[in-house]
This record gives C-alpha cells, structure tokens and sequence, in this order.
C-alpha cells in the first residue's frame, strides 16, 4: 500500500504545475483540426494521455538526472526535487520513468495504427528528447538548447503532430498556431532556468539563461511573448475579429508577466514560471474553442 506521503512525493515529482505545457498544445492542435472538419474522439483522447505521459516523463528524468549530476543541491530556490531530497530511491525514479516511458510508447503505437506510420519517428524522436534534456553525453538541457527543444517538441511536433493525427496533412497556419505555442512554452523553460541562474553556473549546467546572463534573460523572455502575440495576429488573419478572443483572453495576464518579470525574483520566479504555464493553457483552450465555435 503507498502512503500519502509516497503519493505527494510522486505528485511533486510530476511537476502538475507543468503539464499544461503538454496538454494544452494538444487541444489547439485537436480545435485546429475541428475547424478544417477533421476530429475523432478515440485519437483526441489518446493523443492527450501520451502527451501528459511524455511531460511526466521528461520531469522524471530532469529529477533524476540533476539529481545524478550534482545540479539540484540544497541550495535551489525552486521546489524542492523528488531524488536530491531523498523522498524518492534512485532505483525506484529510475523505474518510473521506464514505465512512464514505456506506457507513453505503447500509446504512441495506437497512434500510428490508427494515422500515419511518419509519427512513429516523430514519437520515437520524442522519447530520444525524454532522456536526452537531461542525460546522455550531451544533454541538451546543458547546453543553452532548452529552449529551443522546448519550441521543437511542445510547439510544432505537439501542435502539429496532432492536427497531423487527425487530418494526415499539415500546413503554414497550423506551423503558425504550433510556433505561438513553442514560444509561450519556450518561456516556461526560460524562467525555470533564470531563476536556477546561481545553482546551475555552480553546477556547470550552461542553460541559455547561464550564457545569457539574467538581464539579457528576461529580455528575451519578454521578446518570446511578444513575438508570440505578434504572430498569432499575422496567422489569425483569416479568422477575422474571432482571432481577437484568444488575445482578449490572455491579455490580463500577459500584461502581468510582462511587468513582473523584472521585479520577481529568486523563489518569487516560482510564481512567474507557474503563471507562464497558465498562459499557455488559457491561450491554447480559448483558441480552440473560438476554432471549434466557428466550424459550426
């Protein structure tokens, strides 16, 4: 039997603040298809797990493999780490990731059965990207790639890569809506490696955020909102006045992360960072129900 205490250390190994970055591009890429007339209820559903199964295990392996490398320590200002704090045995971490990982791959292959044998390399791309961020002989993580891993995986290939379930199709608006969604989630990642600034330069771990510096750091994570605001505009042409929604929608809180990028710091980046991930969501949800509103 697992105890509550178990339960709450694998809870906060999963990082649940986090997940909206693999749920949410899910949805708009399921409304994005919607609208072109295109959706079934099994894939949707099929398609969401595996992408909160493939977040779940990148934060395992992120606990797991900081934890192996010496770069959470005591000292980290963000929440406290499931293996470096000992609530959680290597072995067992190391267990559930395989598992989660292994569940996530057996979803994959319903997937492709039922669409295109192209996202079997997508999928097994996406696995690679698992225990690459974090491990391996080059872990991208470590060399300023974060960020753009993010764009790659949880923008265009999640975006994307589910219209492409539905539709066996792709096209520039779908890239479009999948780069908005890369950028905004892009700087999830950016906060989380500014506020780690102190541990991970004591650590090695060059994160964009380390090779930048903090002040540069925040500029850019500025530049991803704003240039994700600027290009939803540029690809909703087509939707006319409906596309203001999603921009009406997030507007409150876009505005808050702007200004407040430059004034949280340290363990109040913990706020900012959880804030961005509820940008992604309300952006990706409203924008999908504003899609799916208008294919009636």
């Amino acid at each position: 039997m697992i105890s509550k205490k178990q339960l709450n250390a694998w809870a906060l190994a999963s990082r649940p603040k986090t997940l909206a970055a693999s749920v949410a591009p899910i949805l708009l890429g399921a409304g994005l298809a919607y609208y072109d007339g295109y959706f079934h209820a099994f894939i949707f559903f099929c398609a969401l797990l595996c992408a909160l199964l493939l977040q779940i295990a990148v934060n395992l392996a992120n606990d797991l493999f900081d934890a192996q490398a010496g770069v959470d320590t005591d000292q980290r200002i963000g929440p406290v780490r499931a293996t470096q704090s000992g609530l959680i045995s290597v072995v067992h971490m190391r267990r559930a990731l395989i598992l989660v990982s292994v569940l996530a791959f057996i979803l994959g292959l319903v997937l492709v059965l039922n669409s295109h044998w192209v996202l079997m390399v997508l999928g097994l791309a996406a696995l690679v990207a698992v225990f690459a961020y974090s491990g391996g002989p080059y872990p991208l993580a470590s060399h300023g790639l974060g960020e753009v891993t993010v764009l790659v995986f949880f923008g265009w290939l999640a975006v994307g890569g589910s219209y492409f379930l539905f539709t066996g199709a792709i096209n520039l608006t779908v890239f479009g809506y999948g780069t908005v969604a890369g950028l905004f989630n892009a700087a999830i990642m950016l906060v989380n490696n500014i506020r780690d600034i102190p541990t991970d330069k004591a650590a090695n771990k060059n994160t964009l955020a380390v090779k930048l510096g903090a002040v540069r750091a925040r500029q850019l994570y500025r530049l991803l909102l704003v240039v994700g605001l600027i290009l939803h505009l540029v690809v909703s042409i087509d939707l006319g006045l409906y596309s203001i929604l999603a921009i009406v929608a997030v507007a409150p809180l876009m505005r808050s992360l702007l200004l407040q990028i430059n004034i949280r710091k340290g363990a109040a980046l913990n706020i900012q960072l959880a804030k961005t991930a509820q940008l992604v969501a309300v952006y990706c949800m409203s924008l999908a129900a504003v899609l799916t509103f208008m294919s009636f």
